[in-house]
């Protein structure tokens, strides 16, 4: 008895998992080195060592391939943020966001995309979309845990909540572009938490001294 071996159909083109890998650490080299503007699918191909054609049988234009790498950025794991307390967590997620903020590519990329997106609708949509969901997914799991330890209050707006906690950190890197230090980090942990209505470890009564 003989089995026959399956093939691909006629014409089909058969995608190799490591030219795609090539092409997409291409793109964030090329789009660092260049920004959007002056992105080209030539010049990509050209860094992956790949032809043009194997770039066009995975995305149209450059604005597909550019899309693609911002939704699954935002899209990528990120550590269980439930350290027991809303400052440990708020510790834990800025030293990890701050961790990728901090990688050379994504210091380039990110404010060339924020400024592109001002005058490319489609780049506009879709970073407004992966990094509201983002926001919402992980900001709001936070606020949600600290209104559930009573460290919160139960009325919280969830996204003024979630702007308090991101919106500086998007800030110091795409406008004011200054470096994300430890010590700013441990700063904006205790205004955030005061800002959202936590108690200041300082402001907490002490216990009554015990007379002798």
């Amino acid at each position: 008895m003989t089995t026959e071996k399956r093939r691909a159909p006629a014409g089909a083109a058969v995608l190799r998992g490591e030219i795609t890998t090539a092409i997409r650490r291409a793109l964030m080299q090329e789009l660092a080195a260049v920004g959007y503007g002056r992105l080209s699918i030539e010049a990509v191909a050209r860094r992956a060592g790949v032809s043009k054609t194997a770039v066009y049988r995975r995305w149209n234009s450059k604005l597909d391939l550019v899309l693609e790498m911002v939704a699954a950025a935002a899209h990528g794991k990120l550590p269980a943020l439930d350290t027991g307390t809303l400052r440990g967590d708020l510790a834990l997620l800025f030293q990890v966001v701050a961790h990728a903020l901090r990688h050379p590519l994504a210091s380039q990329i990110i404010p060339d995309l924020l400024a592109e997106a001002a005058r490319n609708p489609s780049i506009d949509q879709t970073l407004r979309q992966v990094l509201h969901d983002r926001q919402q997914e992980i900001g709001g799991r936070l606020v949600t845990r600290a209104i559930q330890r009573g460290e919160l209050p139960a009325d919280t707006d969830p996204d003024a909540a979630v702007d308090l906690i991101v919106g500086p950190l998007y800030w110091r890197l795409a406008i004011a572009r200054l470096p994300l230090t430890d010590s700013y980090l441990d700063s904006l942990v205790e205004s955030v938490a005061v800002g959202l209505g936590v108690d200041s470890p300082s402001a907490r009564p002490r216990a009554a001294p015990v007379s002798g």
